[in-house]
């Protein structure tokens, strides 16, 4: 495909975009929503970074309609009442971009309901939102939702076995374990809407490698990856550029449901969207439905 940036973005004039976090990715994504005409609501735990996202937002267009809404994903009570103020506040839900996430904790932590914190936060948190809102996204002529996956998701497994790390816990082995289940429902949620008739066009992205506080956030400044992350910031893209393809699958008419779209160069570390290669194992659908039923299990939502 010709080299799309954020410039090729079709208008977005009455469309209702809830991007979940409010720095990094997410925040390049909200901006170039909120510039091309789009009502956007940024999505956060923490109330200041979400007013400092929504200066930043409308600086950048200064007649966005716009605002924060208080989420956090490590929290299913906070993901119900999020998706209730929506639920009375909306028409509908034009788009939705499963963005936020955390990464590397050196040590396991768990998120409010007992999950291990990134597969409870990017992943079964991401997975209750979008069963909350698909009442909201149903009523949209031309609904998407866009999950983030991550190139770590490669190397990935479901470990039905530990899917907590309860018995051993490896930082980036459970990040990647929740990214290739963050690939595995979009592919699945596609699978189920065109199944059930719900017209919502479900799609995968990942950014590369690219220019966040995401890595050191998670495993520390002065941890290795985070030395590593600040001696090496030339070779990780800018955020905006890391964003492409999840506006390209949030808002091309040329992004279909079931796809996944990264980066076109490097190894799709870097460079504009494309179609990104999708692992051996995010194809299995036993594992995929297996996942479903335990993530309805899990958030007490069935979907």
């Amino acid at each position: 495909m010709p080299r799309w940036t954020a410039a090729d973005i079709p208008p977005q004039t009455a469309r209702t975009a809830v991007v979940t976090g409010t720095g990094g990715l997410g925040l390049e994504d909200a901006v170039a929503l909120a510039r091309a005409g789009a009502r956007v609501i940024v999505a956060g735990r923490n109330a200041d970074k979400g007013a400092a996202a929504v200066h930043r937002i409308l600086q950048a267009a200064p007649e966005a309609v716009v605002r924060f809404e208080p989420l956090d994903l490590a929290d299913l009570k906070s993901v119900r009442r999020f998706a209730l103020r929506l639920q009375q506040s909306l028409d509908r839900v034009d788009l939705l971009i499963n963005n936020a996430a955390v990464m590397t904790p050196p040590r396991r932590r768990v998120t409010a309901d007992g999950f291990e914190l990134q597969f409870g936060t990017n992943y079964l948190g991401h997975f209750a939102l979008t069963a909350h809102l698909m009442p909201l996204l149903c009523r949209s002529m031309m609904p998407r939702v866009v999950t983030l996956s991550s190139v770590a998701a490669r190397a990935a497994r479901i470990d039905f076995d530990d899917l907590q790390a309860e018995r051993r816990y490896r930082p980036m082995t459970a990040y990647g374990q929740s990214k290739l289940a963050c690939l595995m429902f979009a592919l699945e949620l596609q699978r189920r809407s065109i199944a059930a008739g719900w017209g919502v066009q479900s799609i995968a992205a990942h950014p590369g490698i690219a220019r966040t506080d995401l890595l050191v956030n998670g495993a520390g400044a002065w941890s290795g990856v985070g030395v590593l992350r600040k001696a090496l910031w030339f070779l990780f893209q800018p955020a905006a550029q890391g964003a492409l393809p999840t506006l390209f699958a949030g808002t091309s008419p040329h992004a279909k449901g079931g796809q996944y779209y990264g980066p076109d160069g490097l190894g799709e570390t870097r460079g504009h969207p494309a179609a990104a290669e999708l692992p051996r194992q995010a194809l299995d659908l036993d594992v995929a439905r297996r996942l479903w039923a335990q993530s309805e299990r899990l958030t007490e939502i069935a979907l």
